[in-house]
């Protein structure tokens, strides 16, 4: 068939989790690797911070435990939060055997220098400077490229899974995909024995992100609408330290900054953090950006700033090599003046519910990273926990996946363009995508009330039927794929903020500003998951 390919491993998204799972699978079998972009082009590679795993003597995996639960805010899975802090070792064994650069200190008993971030009781963030998601990624991508039973798709956007129900058979199976060539504007057919959803966060859905253009939770939106549960989706953590500058489009500023001691200022220079807990600076990222808010919103104030000018130029330079570079060429000298900072949405703790082997609710089908929900974060995210977990369920995917038999491959049909026409005015996409992108930011941001979130989900069903009608009618684009995946995103965040009636970790209600005494996940069921189950 014209279009059609086949694979054992079909891995949608080319972040740390998808890499590494492609190179874990690679020496048994066929995998494709398929990517919006280039392959560093995800969240992975800006990741500045680093992995969080127990190294150091003085630390040990029961504080490693225990501050990740503290951190999620009594909604973490202690099963699941001792399997990854369990695992984290042998993870970061496997990235150091594939050669990734990280900073060393022979005055260590590790002899790796290990950073301190919010709320982490020990230093244990092995990082590459400050920019180790690309020191990772960039090692992954070469090996990938490298490997012969690999096949990357680059500038291909998956378009929607292929399951069972949609080839009218009466299994609950996931069979591949189909995607998009954006060069050529084709769609392409992908058929898998397993297909892993690995496209990262959603973050793109707020107007202030640290995210990518291509966080668009792709992944969330296509196992949502073939059946899979998603949990969570309203614990969506903001940064408190993104760059403010006119031309720094989402650049964060590392946590590892106030790690090394960067305080918060008022543009007065006032310190303001020991106002709001006692932690200070090193309080969890959602205590730190609601604190920002606060004074932001009380003073009227664009930004709040963070300095860290009384340590050395030369520590700066070492330890934060790409921040002070890319400071200074915005005119921005952080060894003599305070960073300009806001809070960005940053991080979607929630996601497509996965188990410990990261298989969702639809045979043959994984989702892994920050696409998923396997109950670690909680209702907010500890710092370098992520590439943790990425690495950790890369691993439980590829062992369960080569330890079970393989499944039979069929033909797929093509993807069907016989009743669509060129769409006529694509500016709707564009307007859509903006009005989406700023009511979010305005009713489900950091502080949310019911009544804000109730104007979100009107204007959220307006913009579905427009969207889905458009969808229905003229060729797939690329932006119209991802504003498709970010409106249903948006109603999935919303319609879990509106359900929770308490504040907790990174969901604050005015309404219900109280903590709950018992923490129960938000776990929303699809259409498909209820009528498989009923049925």
């Amino acid at each position: 068939m014209a279009n059609a390919m086949q694979f054992d491993a079909l891995i949608i998204g080319s972040g740390l989790a998808g890499l590494s799972l492609a190179l874990k699978l690679a020496d048994r079998q066929k995998v494709a690797v398929i990517t919006k972009k280039s392959l560093l082009d995800g969240a992975s590679a800006s990741a500045q911070g680093g992995i969080a795993t127990v190294l150091s003597r003085e630390d040990s995996l029961a504080e490693h435990i225990r501050d990740t639960l503290v951190a999620g805010a009594g909604l973490c899975d202690p099963a699941t939060t001792r399997y990854v802090v369990e695992r984290a070792r042998p993870a970061l064994d496997w990235l150091i055997a594939q050669g990734v650069p990280f900073t060393r200190d022979p005055s260590t008993d590790t002899g790796y220098h290990l950073t301190r971030e919010g709320g982490h009781s020990h230093r244990r963030i092995i990082h590459a400077a400050d920019a180790t998601g690309l020191a990772v990624q960039e090692t992954l991508a070469a090996k990938v490229l490298g490997h012969p039973n690999i096949t990357v798709l680059e500038h291909h956007v998956a378009i929607d899974l292929v399951t069972g129900s949609k080839l009218c058979l009466p299994d609950n199976r996931c069979y591949g995909a189909y995607a998009l060539n954006r060069p050529s504007g084709e769609a392409v057919t992908l058929a898998a024995r397993d297909t892993i959803l690995a496209t990262g966060g959603a973050g793109k859905v707020y107007l202030y992100t640290t995210n990518p253009d291509t966080a668009t939770g792709d992944g969330i939106a296509m196992g949502w609408r073939a059946g899979c549960r998603v949990a969570n989706m309203e614990f969506i953590q903001f940064h408190p330290t993104c760059l403010y500058h006119p031309h720094a489009k989402s650049f964060l500023i590392s946590e590892a900054v106030r790690g090394e001691g960067g305080i918060l200022k008022l543009p007065d220079g006032t310190r303001f953090m020991p106002w709001h807990d006692p932690r200070a600076e090193l309080a969890p990222r959602d205590i730190v950006a609601r604190a920002i808010d606060f004074e932001m919103k009380k003073r009227g104030l664009d930004c709040v700033y963070l300095d860290i000018s009384h340590q050395p130029e030369e520590f700066l330079q070492q330890h934060f090599p790409t921040i002070y570079s890319r400071c200074l060429a915005l005119g921005i000298n952080i060894a003599r003046q305070p960073i300009p900072v806001v809070p960005a949405a940053h991080y979607t703790c929630g996601g497509i519910v996965a188990d410990l082997s990261g298989r969702a609710d639809v045979d043959n089908l994984y989702a892994i990273g920050e696409t998923s929900h396997t109950g670690l974060h909680g209702a907010n995210r500890l710092a370098s926990n992520s590439l943790l977990e990425c690495m950790v369920f890369a691993e439980a995917a590829a062992r369960d996946i080569l330890s079970k038999p393989r499944s039979e491959l069929i033909p797929l049909p093509q993807w069907d363009e016989s009743r669509v026409t060129d769409a006529d005015e694509e500016i709707i996409i564009a307007h859509n995508w903006a009005e989406l992108r700023r009511f979010m930011w305005d009713y489900v941001g950091i502080v949310r009330t019911t009544k804000r979130l109730q104007r979100a989900q009107h204007r959220i069903r307006l913009l579905h039927e427009e969207i889905n009608e458009y969808y229905a009618n003229f060729h797939v684009t690329s932006d119209l794929l991802e504003l498709r995946n970010l409106m249903l995103n948006a109603d999935l965040i919303v319609q879990s903020a509106l359900s929770r009636h308490e504040s907790r970790g990174l969901h604050y209600s005015k309404d219900y500003p109280g903590t709950l005494p018992q923490a129960v996940p938000t776990v929303l069921v699809p259409p498909a998951y209820a009528a498989r189950t009923q049925g």
